[in-house]
């Protein structure tokens, strides 16, 4: 069986077409390459603000879906980087290209045999709705590969709230999916991550040197996902570092009058309000400001995590060495160089109705 996607060699890491057949779409703003990996899947801070909610907490609902990803060996040592974004013109979830059959992490693991670690890191918790089932592929792909062990963190719970028709659906696979502890976990971002995931995957921001603070209502959103997941699941989740609530109450009206006065620095006209004793923020930007840094020193800021702790991931973090091209060689991306050879496995796909939803968007992909 022929490969889902074709790879090609970039300046400062690889691009991929997820699907063989995608081409560029004035639906879809990142079409055809929607994985890029190494220096590649470094994102603007703009777009990172935008669809992660850092550092001010979630602002609107979120259409789109952005996944950055790391392959570690058992010992922790990165072996690849990158992201997978959401089609817009296929309606395709970042989960769904990553962990199909045939597709990119399918072909990685099986070329791959040091590869023991997947860590997700997405703005959205997987889904299983029909039209993408995102989870029930995540879990063919663990039944594949049973040496692998699965991280996910996310910055909001995806379409689990009882409004939402397909919410059962969601919140039973999100369990199906916990019950793999401790293979697989599920935790909210919180805390050190976020500056991890700024230092490793977002572009223009120099986190050896400042850092963002992280305001309450991030904290706010971070510890609500905590308890909302471990409602879900029954699982704690594996990592969260949010400040504890009596912490929180003792300096409350000292924060909300920092971060009034931080928004107010970068979004004029904004504020916080606080309802029974909560900080409420009211975050809805005027477009025609631009997005302007809050840059911290690190000495003012208080410590963070960086020792051993038994209740929180270790990581080793190495950057991906990719070969480099000529600028004659790149400059050009919409008419890119021959596909890199891939290997493709057949495994059986045990969902009938994902597998069924995949083969219509292969046949409208032809079309």
């Amino acid at each position: 069986m022929e490969p889902l996607y074709e790879e090609y060699l970039a300046n400062r890491g690889t691009i991929v077409k997820p699907y063989y057949w995608l081409s560029f779409s004035l639906d879809c703003s990142n079409c055809p390459y929607h994985i890029r990996t190494g220096e590649e899947a470094r994102v603007p801070y703009t777009e990172f603000y935008q669809i992660f909610g850092f550092p001010y907490g979630p602002m609107c609902p979120q259409t789109k879906h952005l996944t950055f990803y790391e392959l570690k060996t058992s010992s922790g040592s990165l072996v690849q980087k990158g992201h997978a974004s959401s089609c817009t013109g296929n309606n395709t979830h970042p989960e769904t290209m990553l962990f199909e059959m045939n597709g990119y992490f399918d072909s990685a693991v099986h070329n791959n045999n040091t590869i023991r670690h997947i860590i997700l890191y997405s703005n959205n918790s997987p889904c299983n709705e029909a039209n993408h089932c995102c989870i029930g592929k995540m879990y063919n792909f663990l039944i594949t590969y049973p040496d692998v062990t699965l991280s996910i963190y996310f910055s909001q719970l995806y379409h689990t709230e009882p409004e939402f028709p397909a919410s059962a659906w969601n919140r039973e696979a999100l369990r199906s999916l916990a019950s793999l502890w401790p293979r697989v976990t599920l935790s909210p971002i919180s805390g050190g991550i976020w500056y991890s995931l700024l230092n490793n995957f977002v572009s223009g921001v120099s986190g050896s040197i400042v850092f963002q603070p992280i305001l309450t209502g991030r904290a706010l959103a971070d510890r609500h996902n905590a308890y909302e997941i471990n409602a879900i699941t029954g699982v704690k989740p594996y990592f969260t570092d949010v400040l504890p609530q009596t912490e929180e109450n003792q300096n409350i009206k000292a924060q909300v009058a920092l971060e009034s006065y931080l928004i107010n620095k970068i979004i004029p006209g904004q504020s916080l309000q606080v309802t029974n004793g909560q900080p409420q923020p009211n975050l809805t930007p005027d477009l025609k400001v631009p997005v302007v840094f809050v840059l911290v020193p690190f000495r003012d800021l208080p410590p963070i995590h960086v020792g051993q702790s038994p209740h929180k991931p270790s990581y080793i973090v190495r950057h991906l060495n990719m070969p480099q091209m000529s600028f004659q060689e790149t400059k050009d991306l919409r008419s890119p160089p021959m596909g890199m050879p891939v290997d493709g496995v057949e495994i059986t796909e045990q969902f009938a109705r994902c597998k069924e939803v995949d083969e219509k968007k292969k046949k409208k992909g032809k079309k």
